[in-house]
């Protein structure tokens, strides 16, 4: 029995849901397990307003750490307006903004530092959780008047779409090689617990992305295939009429993501910044999460007309822009000495490669060459 003082570790609802399904069509992979415990409309993890992202949530990303990131991102849009030739309309259209930090430090940046690029930013969120878009509208009620949202991405869009620990956040199948043989994890109840079996590929989407890359995990290795990360990037090379895609997330080139010595793949789970790797556990209470293959992230965008520009740690890209600003000694108006080392800790965070510095950027282009950004290259001005 569940005293006072403790708190359910899962959602009932959610488990009841999920066993029904399995009991009426039999085990169901990995991926549709992932789909519901994240996204199911009245119970998943996404669809709750508990505090999710953040110190006091279950993990930290980078708008949540510190304004300066949103400063710093300010800076290379404001680079890919000049490079579009300043068009009197610059679309930023951000996908999953989570609490919505991000849009309104960019904002707030550009209002003080680059009036001529906020005069011509026309910044959309697209976002599915209706619990997502009411906290995003609350942190951006200054700005509400500049931001639309939006359940689906828009065509014609001429500027950039930007994303931030988006795509790892998809439902992803997991595979595994037995005898040389590609299987697909599916899950079962056996009446008290949730269990896995493996079967054929639910879809030969998985086959062809494995023949696609040339190569497979390794013999008796589990790996995550991200299906729909490639389905996104292919509609956004298309919904892009001219600009470019700024892609940060966690994830390595397919070589290294399948690697014959990384033997259960890169799954893990997250509840009050502490990692798991059962994604049975907390059911609908914690996040489920998985490194990209940027490999097939980079072609699927090539068949949308998109073109690669670079690939780089947040790290490199962060101190290319110039992120030492943020780091420099106080001067005579920080008084708080406290205050300041706090936020230099906070900006530290984002460039240290065994945190948030190791995740990766990509950066496409549609339509405008292939221009000088200084978070690929260094070199900022001014």
């Amino acid at each position: 029995m569940r005293t006072e003082f403790e708190t359910a570790t899962e959602n009932a609802a959610l488990r009841e849901a999920i066993v029904a399904r399995i009991q009426s069509q039999g085990p169901i992979p990995f991926r549709d397990f992932m789909e519901a415990a994240l996204y199911h409309p009245q119970h998943g993890y996404y669809r709750s307003r508990r505090e999710k992202m953040g110190r006091e949530g279950d993990y930290l990303t980078s708008p949540e750490a510190t304004p300066a990131f949103g400063v710093l991102v300010g800076r290379q849009l404001r680079e890919m307006w000049q490079a579009m030739g300043t068009p009197r309309r610059f679309d930023v259209v951000e996908g999953g903004a989570g609490t919505g930090r991000l849009c309104r430090d960019i904002l707030r940046w550009a209002r003080g530092h680059a009036p001529d690029l906020r005069d011509a930013l026309a910044y959309t969120i697209i976002e599915v959780s209706d619990a997502l878009v009411q906290r995003q509208q609350e942190a951006l009620a200054e700005e509400a008047e500049d931001v639309r949202w939006s359940a689906e991405l828009p065509d014609g869009i001429e500027g950039c779409l930007l994303s931030n620990e988006l795509l790892d956040s998809f439902p992803v199948h997991r595979v595994a090689v037995r005898d040389s043989e590609l299987m697909e994890v599916f899950v079962g109840w056996d009446g008290a617990r949730f269990m896995e079996e493996l079967r054929p590929p639910s879809t030969p989407e998985i086959e062809t992305y494995f023949r696609r890359l040339g190569l497979l995990p390794g013999e008796g290795c589990r790996a995550e295939v991200n299906l729909a990360a490639a389905q996104w990037m292919g509609r956004a090379g298309r919904a892009l009429r001219r600009g470019f895609v700024l892609t940060f997330d966690y994830g390595y080139e397919a070589e290294e993501l399948y690697a014959p010595w990384r033997s259960d793949g890169t799954l893990l789970c997250f509840y009050r910044h502490n990692p798991s790797g059962d994604p049975y556990a907390r059911l609908g209470r914690q996040d489920i999460t998985s490194h990209l293959d940027f490999t097939t992230l980079r072609q699927a965008g090539e068949e949308a007309g998109l073109q690669a520009l670079s690939l780089v740690s947040q790290s490199e890209f962060l101190t290319n822009l110039g992120v030492a600003e943020a780091l420099a000694p106080p001067g005579e108006g920080d008084v708080n000495l406290e205050e300041y080392y706090a936020r230099r800790r906070a900006v530290s965070e984002l460039i240290d490669p065994a945190a948030l510095g190791r995740i990766r950027v990509l950066v496409q282009a549609k339509g405008v060459g292939h221009p000088r950004l200084t978070g690929l290259e260094g070199g900022l001005d001014g």
